[in-house]
């Protein structure tokens, strides 16, 4: 039988005002009260009701997280962010895998509304006109992570991708090659082709064309870089670098190039994307643009804290740094 805020009362013979009193920490109870109540809670084994209690608030203290791809590493370290975040600033957690599907991201975001969460943060790949309307009509905050919107009218936390996709080709232009593939993300993903530009700038100002032949389209997954770098290499005119735009994808690159009996990077460089744990687990050890996931998710979480209990904000678009960590995959 499930025990109640009465049952707790009548056995600790006060009233359900006091019990509601000292389960939600409330200062003003006797210690010896206070004392009793959870003595009697921890013998009945009472467990608020967390559904009744955001009835009462009007607060679930709850947020939903909607991801792509929990298994991804990228998409973990974000999620640990947002985890230690919400639990420092006592939110439960609802976390649902979209799989970068727009009707299924649709969905999820009505799903969460249904349950009541006092916030959304969301990472996925394009913010439609469709995504935009849901968030515009939302009666909670949205903040988006890792995921651009064109519209800049939702709170998000990103890194400058363009500058990024620029200075990991300017990197390999440095080191002396000058025909360099890209192994994109997937198509119409706005983050994907803001690196792109990146790239496209890069080869501009040192006074190359961009070679339709050496832009490959991958998935961000570890088998479409080996595809990828199989279709690149049997090229006439071949690259001498690979950019990839994710490390998984990097990682795929590299190897498929060493199958193929290619030797990294004397014969070929590679850069990668994201600065996961893979970048160190691969030999040769990866070059990469260190996009901080963690506290992406970290920021991301704090904000939309921020933007529940309407404190004080003075960005709603926050752009955190980058950098290009130099390793074995280049020269």
């Amino acid at each position: 039988m499930t025990i109640t805020i009465y049952d707790v009362a009548r056995e600790a013979n006060v009233s359900m005002a006091t019990v509601s009193r000292v389960v939600n920490g409330n200062p003003n109870v006797k210690p010896s009260t206070r004392k009793k109540v959870l003595a009697t809670i921890e013998r009945l084994g009472y467990r608020p009701n967390a559904v009744a209690r955001g009835l009462a608030s009007k607060k679930t203290t709850t947020v939903g997280a909607i991801i792509p791809d929990i298994s991804s590493i990228f998409f973990a370290e974000l999620a640990r962010g947002i985890e230690d975040i919400a639990t420092m600033y006592k939110y439960n957690i609802i976390l649902s895998n979209s799989d970068e599907n727009k009707e299924k991201e649709l969905q999820l975001i009505n799903t969460m509304l249904e349950k009541q969460v006092d916030g959304i943060l969301f990472m996925g790949g394009n913010i439609t006109e469709e995504h935009a309307k849901q968030f515009a009509t939302s009666s909670v905050p949205v903040v988006l992570a890792a995921t651009y919107d064109s519209t800049n009218k939702i709170p998000s936390v990103n890194i400058d991708y363009e500058l990024a996709g620029y200075e990991a080709t300017k990197h390999l232009l440095e080191n002396g090659v000058k025909e360099i593939g890209f192994v994109s993300g997937e198509e119409q993903n706005t983050v994907n082709e803001m690196k792109y530009q990146g790239y496209v700038r890069a080869l501009s100002e040192a006074g190359l064309e961009v070679d339709e032949e050496l832009i490959v389209n991958g998935d961000y997954t570890y088998h479409s870089g080996i595809k990828a770098v199989e279709k690149l290499m049997r090229l006439s005119n071949k690259p001498a670098a690979i950019f990839a735009t994710s490390d998984e994808m990097a990682l795929g690159v590299i190897h498929g190039a060493q199958d193929m009996g290619y030797n990294v990077p004397d014969d070929i460089q590679v850069v990668g994307f994201d600065n996961t744990r893979l970048a160190t687990m691969v030999r040769p050890m990866l070059t990469t643009v260190v996009q901080p996931m963690y506290d992406i998710g970290a920021v991301g979480m704090r904000l939309l804290t921020k933007l529940m209990n309407k404190e004080e904000i003075e960005e709603t678009k926050v752009i955190l740094p980058h950098r290009i960590v130099e390793r074995d995959s280049t020269k």
